[in-house]
């Protein structure tokens, strides 16, 4: 007797389809988000594009597990709390280790669009922290 298993469709996401505005208050102006996993659908994963205006920078803020930024265009910036800002631009990556503090967002001069990647924990991805960027 051979037994059969049931396989699930892969799932597409089609891009635009869940495109949105930022939380009030998590960066200098709102941006556009649109989510690519929820962490609900990947054992705590999450994913991210994420599209900025010139200047845009969020807020200080930490992950508990960690994040990854891969830059689709345009010219970023990324700091560490206590560092300096560091340049980011196309195809590039950047990794911020579990709970560390930290702020990215577009160079003033350029917009800037990335993709972010995440784990949640007890149902959230992010700990925002101060009030301004």
């Amino acid at each position: 007797m051979s037994q059969t298993t049931s396989r699930q469709s892969p799932a597409i996401h089609r891009a635009g389809t869940d495109m949105r505005q930022s939380p009030a208050g998590i960066a200098t102006a709102p941006f556009w988000v649109e989510s690519l996993v929820e962490s609900n659908e990947n054992g705590g994963l999450t994913a991210l594009r994420c599209a900025l205006e010139p200047g845009v920078m969020t807020r200080w803020h930490t992950h508990p597990h960690g994040q990854i930024l891969y830059v689709l265009s345009g010219v970023g910036l990324a700091e560490r709390f206590g560092g300096s800002a560091e340049e980011l631009r196309a195809g590039d990556c950047i990794t911020f280790a579990p709970n560390e503090r930290h702020r990215h967002g577009a160079a003033p001069e350029s917009t800037f669009s990335y993709i972010s990647i995440q784990a949640a924990q007890d149902g959230s991805a992010v700990t925002w922290l101060e009030e301004r960027p």
